[in-house]
């Protein structure tokens, strides 16, 4: 009977705990959202806007659209992927500075461009990134502020579809 007792007091007090933790975030589940970003060039300026990126495989994909103002016909869309294995992604959650690559698509032109990232945290879900990729002659440096959302609010916030540029 003692036993039963102990037992019974073990799994109600392991029970209580375990309803009073809050339960863990899942940041391979969550969607990652990228803040627009502006680069000032001498005669124009280019904005980067990239739509909720979900993550696939260990890929984080989405839209994305470059405007360049007044060179309108600069301005360019397509489809960002970028590649964030598991243990880059928990070094991420951990505070620490990770660099990874990606590529994007121009559905305009076709062309795949090779992209550099490096994601410095701030805490867990918020942070930092300098995404660099090469536009013909033009090296685009684009430092956007990131934020981890679950599906639902990222679905009702998320912006229009983005586009590329395409500098040549």
């Amino acid at each position: 009977m003692l036993k039963t007792i102990l037992c019974l007091l073990l799994l109600t007090s392991s029970w209580m705990s375990a309803q009073a933790a809050s339960p863990p975030t899942n940041s391979a589940s969550l969607v990652l959202i990228l803040e627009n970003s502006t680069m000032p060039f001498k005669t124009a300026k280019a904005t980067l806007i990239v739509g909720p990126l979900t993550r696939t495989n260990g890929v984080y994909a989405g839209d994305f659209k470059v405007k360049v103002f007044p060179y309108f016909f600069r301005s360019d869309r397509g489809r960002l992927a970028i590649n964030v294995p598991d243990t880059d992604l928990a070094a991420l959650c951990q505070g620490k500075t990770v660099v990874v690559t990606g590529t994007s698509t121009s559905t305009k032109t076709g062309i795949v461009r090779h992209i550099e990232i490096t994601a410095t945290p701030k805490d867990r879900n918020h942070g930092n990134i300098s995404l660099w990729f090469m536009a013909g002659d033009h090296k685009l440096i684009f430092t956007p502020a990131y934020h981890f959302a679950d599906q639902t609010t990222a679905s009702v916030s998320a912006p229009p579809p983005p586009l590329i540029i395409s500098l040549h």
